[in-house]
Order: structure tokens, then sequence, then C-alpha cells
């Protein structure tokens, strides 16, 4: 089975962001470098995009570029997952914990939004009655 070859134009579309966050994750060496065309024009195939998303993925879990290349590079020292896991398992636990704090303010804040807005509520049924 032949892989399908994209431009970044299309790679960006179907990953929903620029080419050039395309070309700076691969100057930082989050993306391999792409094969080029003859004339010279990006080529990525479906193991660049599933590559992509799973760094987006990563980034929408809150892992930062920098964690991200430093899993990468273990990554590449090693060549297995089995070094790379418990660095990730650390990154996300410290994740989950600042998750949980911004819960608990979260959480906070709209209590006391709420109990501002009964007091509201209480004066305005006050003053309807006087």
């Amino acid at each position: 089975m032949e892989k399908e070859l994209m431009h970044i134009g299309k790679l960006a579309k179907l990953t929903g962001i620029t080419p050039r966050t395309i070309r700076y994750y691969e100057e930082i060496s989050l993306l391999d470098l792409p094969k080029r065309s003859k004339s010279g024009t990006r080529i990525y195939d479906d193991d660049d995009y599933r590559r992509l998303k799973f760094i987006l993925r990563l980034k929408d879990l809150g892992i930062t570029l920098k964690e991200m290349q430093e899993i990468a590079d273990l990554y590449q020292i090693s060549r297995s997952t089995e070094h790379i896991m418990p660095m990730l398992i650390d990154i996300l636990d410290k994740h989950i914990g600042n998750i949980d704090n911004k819960i608990s303010r979260i959480t906070a804040l709209r209590t006391d939004i709420s109990s501002y807005r009964q007091r509201i509520l209480k004066r305005l049924n006050k003053s309807n009655f006087e």
C-alpha cells in the first residue's frame, strides 16, 4: 500500500494549524525534516500527519513544546518508548496536579459569584417590597 503524499498546505488544513507552525515544529525538531520534491517543495506522508496529530494532542494536554522536545530527544537517544514512558507519566502527573488546582480555584470563584448573586437578588426583592 502506497503512502499518501501531500504538500504543507494540505497537511496544515488537515491538522488545523498554519504552515508556519509546521515549519517551526521542524525547526525545533519536533517533526522530522520532510522529504522534498524535485522542485524543492516539502512533501509529507501519513507518518508525518500522525506525528503532527500526536504533537497536537500533547499540546492539548498542556504539555509544553520544551517538554515535547525533551521527550523527542530522549526517544532519539534510546529509540525506545520504554524509556520515554516514565518521563511522560511524570509530566502528565504534573499537569493533572495543575488542573486539579485550577478546578479548585474555579470552584471557589463560582461559589463566591453565586453568593454575590444571591445577595444582589435579596436586595432587589427587599427594595421591591418597600
